[in-house]
């Protein structure tokens, strides 16, 4: 039937008959808060970050104090990125595989005084003396991100943090074979109820550059485009997905989010998985950037995370959390 017979208007009419036949909705539970820990930060002497206003890096004390007020809004999970000191950092990235680092550490504290479900970022970039995500082989002014011999060194990671209690791991290196390495690795070791959350479809994206601010991961030549995805491939996104499921991963991660609403879509559709969703520092920036100047007003944060679940995400992380935790 036609107009006058069909009136979709009928289901706008009223805030309350919208309420009920709104085919989208965005739950607390289905935001994750990523959270910075600094080594070597005081207590209360936590430092904004230029590049993402409203974020800071964190001693592990203000960051676990943070995630309560957090927790009792409604927060249910977090993940944790680590920053270790200057001084310690070299080329295979030891101190991301430290008994005692700084994201073990804030684990314990996390799981020892929280409720939330602690999912931890499993890379070396952060923690390498040259910034990329695998170990380094250098020749006569070449370099090459060696696959095959990283795998070791994120497995460590990996497990290090399933000791420290950490809920979920998070591999985001993307060097092939990684998850059956981590999953050997974790079920070896007695862990085979640790979670793996892979960052299955993470492109080489422009979005990153606040982050890389963030927590001075930044590489100190060359860029990682060896590894991460061409931001023009789609189908390639399925085949780094089926492989990851494959090698035992609980749940897929695409990244960035807002740019790849399409791959997203092409993971829910294609997987049986849980499909997260990772709402980058950039996409975070840019609409923060629009609000303070005026040109978008504080809805467009709720429409742009609603967009990323319609898209099929069950997880969303995203820096906006502690933003919306009170109007959702």
């Amino acid at each position: 039937m036609n107009f006058p017979d069909t009136r979709m208007r009928r289901l706008r009419k009223s805030p309350e008959i919208r309420d009920i036949f709104r085919e989208t909705k965005l739950n607390k539970e289905d935001l994750i808060y990523p959270i910075f820990i600094k080594e070597g930060l005081e207590n209360g002497a936590k430092e904004a970050i230029p590049s993402m206003p409203g974020e800071y890096r964190y001693s592990i004390d203000d960051a676990v104090s943070y995630g309560k007020e957090l927790e009792k809004k409604g927060l249910k999970s977090i993940i944790i990125f680590g920053m270790p000191l200057e001084d310690t950092k070299d080329e295979m990235g030891s101190p991301a595989f430290a008994k005692d680092g700084i994201v073990q550490e804030a684990i314990k504290r996390f799981k020892q005084e929280t409720n939330l479900v602690v999912i931890s970022d499993v890379c070396l970039c952060q923690y390498t003396s040259h910034g990329h995500c695998g170990l380094l082989k250098e020749n006569t002014g070449e370099f090459e991100v060696l696959n095959d011999e990283t795998l070791e060194y994120l497995a460590k990671v990996a497990l290090t943090h399933a000791e420290a209690g950490a809920d979920i791991v998070a591999p985001s290196d993307m060097m092939d074979g990684r998850v059956i390495a981590i999953r050997e690795t974790l079920d070896k070791n007695g862990y085979e109820n640790t979670l793996i959350m892979s960052y299955s479809a993470k492109y080489a994206s422009s979005f990153y550059t606040p982050f890389r601010d963030a927590v001075c991961s930044a590489p100190t030549k060359g860029d990682r485009k060896s590894y991460q995805m061409d931001p023009t491939n789609a189908r390639e996104a399925i085949r780094e997905a089926e492989l990851d499921m494959i090698e035992g991963a609980d749940v897929l991660m695409v990244k960035p989010a807002l740019a790849y609403l399409d791959i997203i879509k092409s993971l829910k559709d294609e997987f049986d998985l849980p499909i997260a969703a990772y709402n980058v520092s950039g996409e975070y920036s840019m609409i923060k950037a629009g609000i303070e100047v005026g040109y978008l007003t504080e809805d467009v944060i709720i429409e742009s995370l609603i967009s990323i679940k319609r898209a099929g995400a069950d997880l969303i992380l995203t820096h906006f959390a502690k933003d919306i935790l009170d109007k959702i």
